[in-house]
């Protein structure tokens, strides 16, 4: 049961360092100073955006689709934090639990400064603890060690591992990883 939608675009989370928000459109230069850098994107299966016009067209989905968390730094968007329904054909196992699927990206500058960690863990607690969701999964693809790292991080565990087509229509792999609440006995 892939859950209600949740709907961010009213919701601010903060961590010590971070304030994940919904996007706007004036968030369109830091979006592109990031999602155009060589490196970036295809760890997270898409190519680097090559015009403002592309990305301003991204930024338009985010923001419409009401998913997607900014995440500022000092006054400066440095990543994505979505939540995403997962595939559930994937999944039959999981059916009768509600959950969601994680998916970030951050700017190569502020890699290996536990970031991502940090905005992942308060996004977590809320989908945990405000609306009670059973299960997250997150994905990363094989040669991303970086993103393998942060989920194990967070307490997610490898689960399964899927053909993936991305969206430079490169056929690989990547591996699901599971983090169930741990205050929900269904979830278990």
């Amino acid at each position: 049961m892939n859950y209600r939608n949740i709907d961010i675009s009213n919701l601010t989370l903060t961590t010590e360092r971070l304030t994940l928000r919904p996007w706007q459109e004036h968030d369109l230069d830091d979006f592109f100073a990031y999602a155009s850098v060589d490196g970036v994107g295809q760890m997270a299966g898409w190519a680097p955006h090559q015009t403002k016009e592309e990305s301003a067209k991204i930024l338009d989905q985010f923001i419409r689709g009401r998913k997607i968390f900014a995440l500022d730094y000092q006054g400066k968007v440095i990543g994505s934090l979505g939540i995403e329904k997962y595939k559930e054909e994937n999944y039959p196992e999981l059916q009768h639990l509600r959950g969601r699927e994680l998916g970030f990206v951050l700017a190569k500058d502020y890699w290996g400064q536990g970031l991502m960690p940090e905005a992942i863990q308060v996004v977590m607690r809320y989908l945990f603890e405000d609306l009670q969701l059973d299960f997250l999964l997150c994905g990363h693809f094989p040669e991303n060690t970086q993103s393998a790292r942060v989920q194990e991080k967070c307490g997610f565990v490898p689960y399964k591992e899927l053909p993936y087509i991305n969206k430079m229509g490169q056929k690989t792999t990547t591996m699901m990883s599971i983090c169930k609440n741990p205050n929900r006995t269904s979830a278990r």
